[in-house]
């Protein structure tokens, strides 16, 4: 595990010009990633290095190689990253990418912040038309994780002309933002309400009291869980 990272810190640094504490920053996840996942091989995880350094740091992705600018990673999920990275691009946060562990690598100039808006798309078959689309609106995308993709333009080409702030505000101390957690709860109920079915029926309460409660119940937990998600989408 060692001789991989090592080496893949080395690229990053010489290949691609990333600053050495996002190289740290960046090896230290990894490292815990592989530890939380029992001390699972490198280069099964993560594929050959080589190809790895490229996509955490692809070309003309990489973090500018200047030592006054400030780097930042952060998780949310897709139900509080658009709200997030609407509210950070406000602090001067540009997002370059989605890194392979899903996390926002964004980047801003402290005494130059500039304001920055993002929206997230489903990515379809068609997922070429929509960018063409968007571009033509100024919009580029900026990360993709699994089936959604993120798009960024600064905040003047879409609301006119607007001072960015003259003072940027401290660097957020969170890493991790989970959003509202509204669908989870109510699909929990519903399954909780087919488990006390399912025990109902084993333990002689009937076998058609289990069945009035738990179809309707468990009936309940598909249209839930796409309102859940649907209330969150464009």
């Amino acid at each position: 595990m060692t001789g991989y990272l090592d080496r893949l810190a080395d690229l990053l640094r010489e290949q691609h010009g990333l600053p050495p504490e996002h190289v740290a920053a960046t090896v230290a996840d990894l490292a815990a990633h592989l530890a939380q996942a029992g001390g699972a091989d490198p280069e099964t995880a993560f594929g050959p290095v080589d190809a790895f350094a490229r996509r955490l740091a692809p070309s003309g992705a990489a973090v500018p190689a200047d030592e006054h600018l400030e780097t930042w990673r952060f998780l949310a999920d897709t139900y509080a990253d658009e709200d997030l990275l609407n509210r950070f691009g406000d602090e001067g946060w540009e997002v370059e990418r989605v890194d392979p562990l899903g996390r926002f690598v964004s980047h801003r100039d402290p005494e130059r912040p500039r304001r920055w808006e993002y929206r997230r798309e489903l990515v379809t078959g068609a997922g070429g038309r929509l960018g063409e689309r968007l571009a033509a609106a100024g919009w580029e995308p900026c990360g993709s994780w699994v089936v959604y993709a993120w798009f960024k333009r600064e905040k003047a080409a879409g609301a006119g002309p607007e001072p960015a702030q003259s003072e940027a505000p401290p660097v957020p101390r969170r890493a991790t933002f989970p959003g509202r957690r509204r669908g989870y709860v109510l699909m929990g109920g519903a399954l909780v309400l087919v488990a006390a079915a399912v025990v109902a029926a084993s333990t002689g309460t009937g076998f058609g009291v289990g069945l009035a409660v738990g179809l309707p119940a468990g009936a309940l937990v598909p249209p839930v869980t796409a309102w859940a998600v649907r209330g969150r989408r464009r």
